[in-house]
């Protein structure tokens, strides 16, 4: 049976009709049209459906509507300043840090949490909180570099995001610190 739930998404109040096991990140695509956000594995474990849920890093895939019930979505849409990218998204640019793409919706999300705690961030620091995103393009090192180049932006700390730790999944194959 459906349910209204009230979130914040990208800064905007919504009322979204779902079921409540629905998961957050189909309530994003098909409910509210925001495909940023991608499915990959469907269980929380590749990174792709990263958002940010009360300024932290979350697989939108993992989290049921009746949990995101009345928190801040921020999705890779939301990290820019209307025309302005956010730095971290710049940065990719930049750097050519996107291959297929598939993946770097939820890297965006994560490392604009990084920046939003730690400004300047090392390369170990970055491969650390990316660690659980699996990228199988081979762009890793371009994905740190430009994460590093973002830091050094000093609108980084004023943009959406919150605090990234690693979440001691970083062991799988393909990860970003792999």
């Amino acid at each position: 049976m459906k349910q209204t739930f009230e979130l914040t998404v990208n800064g905007e109040r919504r009322r979204v009709d779902a079921e409540a096991d629905s998961t957050l990140l189909h309530v994003l695509r098909e409910g509210l049209g925001l495909k940023g956000s991608r499915f990959g594995c469907g269980l929380g474990l590749c990174g792709a459906c990263v958002v940010l849920l009360d300024g932290r890093p979350a697989p939108a895939c993992d989290i049921p509507m009746w949990s995101a019930a009345g928190k801040a979505v921020t999705t890779v849409e939301g990290l820019a300043d209307g025309d302005v990218l956010h730095p971290v998204q710049q940065a990719f640019l930049d750097e050519q840090a996107a291959q297929c793409g598939y993946c770097v919706s939820g890297i965006l999300v994560s490392a604009a949490a990084l920046l939003a705690e730690n400004p300047h961030p090392d390369e170990s620091t970055v491969a650390a909180a990316l660690d659980r995103h699996l990228c199988r393009c081979g762009a890793q090192r371009r994905i740190v570099r430009a994460v590093v180049r973002a830091g050094r932006s000093a609108k980084s700390a004023d943009r959406p995001g919150g605090p990234a730790e690693p979440d001691g999944t970083g062991d799988r194959t393909g990860g970003i610190g792999a």
